[in-house]
């Protein structure tokens, strides 16, 4: 979908939006008020429009405008202009696509009054509005081949009209990078594992370097070499070949430079999850082909911030493996050496993808010497016991890390919560045979993987998220359709801008 940011002009077709503050109508609604004779006005008696956020109704075919439909939008309440936020844009901008995108209409104006926005600054609401109406237009419907045309999108163009078109439309330059890079992430989540098995995720990543980013990507005989034996040994049930790839953008220090200090970002890419040998119940595991959607979030942040030039070096070291069963799977009871010497007793298959991180973030330690590192997995169900879907899981020691992610998260609305990081659960990983076992059992789950996790990073500042209850949506929400939500990448962006950007 077309999506630009222009001068104030009523539009000579489509649909038209329009703000009110309670039930008071901002500039713009006044002047298409009097256009039609005041009959916003007395829509707004005739109904319980009470201009409550987000709150809209529609008129037909309203007499006096070129356009089919008239909609207001509330921005809540008048007695409190400082209660919008930069996300409430962004969702105002994906609940007006969200309604309309199936409706006939085939294009959108969005009349933003400057002084409506509460102590969000013009320009930010406007490209917000115009970056919420590019997320919740995408969506997966490659291989529907019969849907019928009642329930296929109509609306092609949206257009955000505000007098701070200039520096509005150089912010949404940059946000409509994230939002490719929203994309990407989608698109990687929703696809399924006959399709984007380790070796397809990886040709995928080629998409990167032609954004400017380094790719390098290792099959298992190099794995083999270099001492990955924990995510070799997820992958050994598979017929398709575990893969590592690592993604480098030089923003800060230039193409072909070695980069020092580096953010690392690491994915855990279990493409799809049957459970292995502790085989998962039926019920659902069709969806365990977006276990990969920690590495999907790693991918698609690479992909934003490639694409908007962004000046900061960052490099994402993604683990991929296919966890199936077979006779030459990973059982219960193995002992397994990881890249960093350090021995993994296997009580559960199941808890494959703390295996796959263990040598990836070992590698990141060991290889690049980042100035932190970041970890982003589907890794616990007990996430979502925890914290629904709601708030992915943030476990680290790292005041400032912590700090950062989650006021990210509060702008961006990908929000974390922070869960306690305590030498005293490490007894739940003791292992009799070896230095630890791959599990902790049901209690303090998310803690305990957490736990494990920690004992491959050093010292190196560290932060692990645990996304589970955040990458799949099984209804639609402001800024996407059911499915692949693309959890992350806003928050990663911020985040990496806020912090490490120069």
């Amino acid at each position: 979908m077309d999506v630009k940011i222009e001068k104030p002009a009523l539009p000579k077709a489509g649909t038209l939006a329009v703000f009110a503050r309670g039930e008071r109508l901002t500039r713009a609604a006044r002047e298409a008020d009097d256009a039609t004779g005041g009959a916003l006005t007395r829509a707004v008696q005739a109904s319980s429009f009470a201009g409550k956020k987000s709150e809209m109704i529609d008129l037909l075919v309203p007499q006096g405008l070129d356009v089919d439909r008239l909609v207001l939008v509330g921005l809540g309440d008048d007695g409190d202009p400082g209660d919008l936020k930069t996300r409430d844009f962004a969702e105002l901008g994906g609940k007006l696509v969200a309604r309309l995108s199936t409706g006939g209409t085939r294009a959108l104006t969005i009349a933003l009054d400057d002084d409506e926005t509460g102590g969000v600054p013009a320009h930010e609401a406007a490209a917000e509005l115009a970056f919420g109406a590019q997320l919740r237009a995408w969506r997966f419907d490659k291989y529907r081949t019969k849907e019928p045309a009642e329930k296929k999108p109509t609306l092609k163009s949206v257009v955000v009209t505000t007098d701070a078109q200039g520096a509005a439309a150089v912010r949404f330059a940059d946000l409509s990078a994230v939002a490719d890079g929203v994309a990407f992430t989608r698109e990687l989540t929703s696809e399924p594992a006959n399709v984007l098995t380790p070796a397809g995720f990886a040709e995928r990543m080629e998409r990167l370097a032609a954004l400017g980013c380094s790719v390098a990507v290792y099959g298992e005989n190099e794995l083999e070499e270099m001492g990955f034996r924990a995510l070799l040994a997820v992958g050994q049930g598979s017929v398709n070949e575990s893969k590592l790839v690592v993604v480098k953008w030089a923003g800060k220090s230039g193409a072909g430079a070695e980069m020092k200090e580096p953010l690392a970002l690491i994915g855990k890419g279990v493409t799809f999850d049957s459970g292995g040998i502790s085989i998962k119940p039926a019920e659902n595991m069709d969806q365990m082909k977006w276990d990969m959607g920690g590495a999907g979030i790693v991918a698609g942040t690479l992909y934003a911030l490639a694409k908007r030039r962004a000046k900061v070096d960052v490099v994402g070291v993604i683990g991929l493996v296919e966890n199936m069963p077979s006779g030459a799977a990973y059982r219960p009871g193995d002992v397994l050496e990881t890249l960093s010497g350090q021995t993994v007793e296997v009580i559960n298959t199941d808890a494959e993808g703390r295996l796959v991180l263990a040598d990836c973030l070992w590698h990141a330690k060991e290889t690049m010497n980042p100035a932190a590192m970041i970890d982003f997995a589907t890794l616990t169900g007990a996430a979502i016991v925890g914290l629904g879907h709601h708030h992915a899981a943030l476990l680290t020691d790292e005041e400032a890390l912590a700090t950062g992610l989650f006021e990210a998260g509060q702008v961006t609305g990908d929000r974390v919560w922070r869960l306690p990081l305590d030498k005293d659960y490490d007894k739940q990983i003791d292992s009799q045979i070896a230095d630890m076992k791959n599990t902790g059992g049901r209690s303090a789950g998310t803690i305990t993987a957490a736990q494990f996790l920690k004992r491959y990073v050093g010292e190196t500042p560290w932060a692990h998220v645990d996304v589970a209850g955040m990458v799949w949506s099984d209804k639609d929400g402001d800024l996407w359709e059911k499915g692949a939500t693309g959890f992350g990448v806003r928050l990663m962006d911020r985040f990496v801008a806020e912090t490490y950007e120069v």
